[in-house]
């Protein structure tokens, strides 16, 4: 028979769950009036009592408060509890930090020294025996040296005063632990080179109006500023003023963002906080000149507007050129994205410029509509008219003539590929004018045009199985890439990449790192995408014929089962 059963009755009634490694392993130990405290206050979260007050509890469990606040601390100390605010008094409950047996029991013998120094460091408060035990663990766990450790400690005195809470001087230890910093001497070096920084920040906390002492880990982003993001002291302050940033915290945020945007100096600086919502507004303006809804701006500022307005458009420019996109098409970020990207190679930015090139390209498309109503088609221009137009002109061939080779395609099953075969053959036979057409020679020509009709049909028809396939995995990416979260896990993937490409030629360690950073940021981003509903799939086109992935011919140069079906529907 089992040592404890419950009766029937006792099984029907509510619970309180505690974790069972709290059992096994702290209530043994803990004081008695803790375990209660401990207990009490799983009950109340557990039993959705909000308006429990710290008073009512501490009259339940017939303490006084200033005792209850105090069994809250020793908690605390367990890690068990985490005080968030003494006014008004509010608690979260943690997970237990160990998973198998009692907290470990130390000689204090062997601590007999340590443990007098750290009391002649924190002098302000007697230190209880938990948190030596903490401080014991420190010296165990991590491999700090005693001396070590008491350097730690009275550098945190030294900043936070004597009243400090050990949780403080426990996050700063681990710190020190994590940069393999456990030695007096590499602790000395560390405190040191953070003893550098120091008058800098102060400095800079000084002139934005930061009202704290600067401590390891604002140095530790300071180094990140000053190494990796390579600002200078008087750029992190102009950040500061800019962005109106009053904690560390927001600096951090506000320099991410200039360094992600590429401004470094203190100008550069200005003017990107004077322009922010000029660049704001004119998302809003090229969203709606697009007809394109946006739920949040910031990832369409960050990797559209801001890319454009570096690389000198003008806001009112960028407007023009949505407008012209959306008439043709061009209905997303991504598409006046590349279509910007094409003016710029050709050197075409100052308005005048734009805006010449929009007007040139307007009346090819009008006389590109003109060749396509005189082949007897009403469809809307399409790129491939516009890529034929060029190869076309690049011939020699008038417009007169063009559209001369426009009638004589009218009627037939593919009329545009039709004419560029007799243009072509009009090309090869040296026709280059309206009067020098042999009307004879040009029946002959339409039958030579009517099989490369044949031939063109056969390979727009696989162009175009191709490109829905690849058009539809970019969309789903850039559907993707739109989603803030997902957008900046992707880029750092592909950041990372670069550098892992690096790295395993130079530093096989630090190669394996990057690997891992990719494969857990990988992880983050299946998460995210499967918040989104988007299948990671469909970033990877999907052939109708995975044979040839729809190019017509196999592996070997032959043509594939699919296209002998397709010609068999043309015959």
């Amino acid at each position: 028979m089992a040592l404890i059963s419950v009766s029937d009755e006792l099984a029907k009634k509510s619970f309180t769950s505690v974790e069972n490694k709290f059992i096994t392993k702290y209530l043994p130990v803990l004081e008695p009036n803790a375990v209660k405290v401990y207990l009490y206050s799983l009950y109340l979260y557990q039993s959705g009592s909000n308006s429990y007050t710290f008073e009512d509890m501490a009259k339940s469990l017939s303490l006084t408060e200033d005792e209850l606040k105090n069994y809250f601390e020793y908690l605390e100390e367990f890690e068990l509890v985490s005080v968030l605010s003494f006014s008004p008094f509010e608690v979260k409950i943690l997970e237990a930090d160990n998973l198998y047996g009692t907290p470990k029991k130390f000689k204090p013998e062997k601590y007999a020294d340590f443990t007098k120094n750290v009391q002649n460091v924190i002098k302000g408060r007697m230190i209880s025996p938990n948190e030596f035990r903490e401080y014991f663990l420190l010296l165990e766990e991590y491999g700090f040296e005693q001396n070590a450790l008491i350097m730690i400690i009275t550098y945190c005195v030294n900043l936070k005063g004597d009243n400090i809470r050990f949780q403080y001087i426990k996050k700063v230890a681990k710190s020190f632990a994590d940069d393999g910093a456990t030695t007096t001497k590499k602790v000395d070096e560390r405190l040191s080179a953070y003893t550098g920084s120091t008058p800098s920040l102060i400095k800079i906390f000084t002139a934005v109006g930061i009202n704290k002492q600067p401590d390891i880990d604002d140095d530790k982003l300071y180094k990140k500023w000053t190494d990796e993001f390579e600002f200078n002291d008087e750029a992190i302050t102009a950040a500061a003023k800019f962005f109106k940033a009053k904690t560390v915290e927001k600096l951090d945020e506000a320099l991410s963002e200039l360094y992600k945007n590429k401004k470094f100096d203190v100008k550069e600086i200005e003017d990107y906080c004077k322009n922010k919502n000029s660049v704001y507004n004119a998302a809003i303006d090229v969203a709606r000149a697009l007809g394109v809804y946006m739920q949040n701006a910031a990832p369409y500022i960050e990797n559209y507007v801001n890319v454009w307005y570096n690389y000198g458009y003008t806001f009112l420019c960028m407007k023009t050129i949505a407008k012209y996109c959306f008439r043709h098409g061009k209905n997303s970020f991504g598409d006046m994205h590349e279509f910007i990207c094409k003016l710029y190679d050709e050197g075409i930015v100052a308005d005048q410029s734009v805006n010449a090139k929009l007007a040139s390209l307007d009346a090819e498309d009008a006389f590109i509509k003109e060749i396509l109503t005189a082949c007897g088609l009403t469809r809307k221009v399409i790129d491939w008219d516009r890529q034929s137009l060029a190869k076309w002109r690049e011939w020699n061939f008038s417009d007169k003539m063009l559209l001369e080779a426009a009638k004589l395609s009218s009627g037939k099953s593919n009329p545009t590929a039709y004419m560029n075969g007799i243009l072509s053959a009009w090309k090869t036979e040296g026709i280059t004018s309206a009067d020098a057409i042999n009307h004879t020679l040009s029946a002959k020509i339409s039958v030579t045009a009517e099989s490369r009709s044949s031939r063109a049909a056969i390979e727009q028809y696989f162009y175009d199985l191709r490109h829905a396939a690849e058009d539809a995995a970019e969309k789903a990416l850039s559907r993707a890439t739109a989603d803030i979260v997902y957008g900046e896990i992707y880029k750092q993937i592909n950041e990372l990449s670069i550098e892992l490409a690096f790295a395993e030629i130079r530093d096989e360690e630090k190669a394996r790192n990057i690997s891992e950073r990719i494969e857990k940021l990988t992880l983050e981003g299946d998460k995210r995408l499967k918040e989104l509903n988007i299948d990671k799939a469909d970033f990877t086109p999907h052939y109708s014929c995975k044979l040839c992935n729809d190019t017509g011919y196999d592996k070997d140069g032959n043509p594939c089962e699919c296209m002998k079906k397709y010609i068999s529907t043309l015959k």
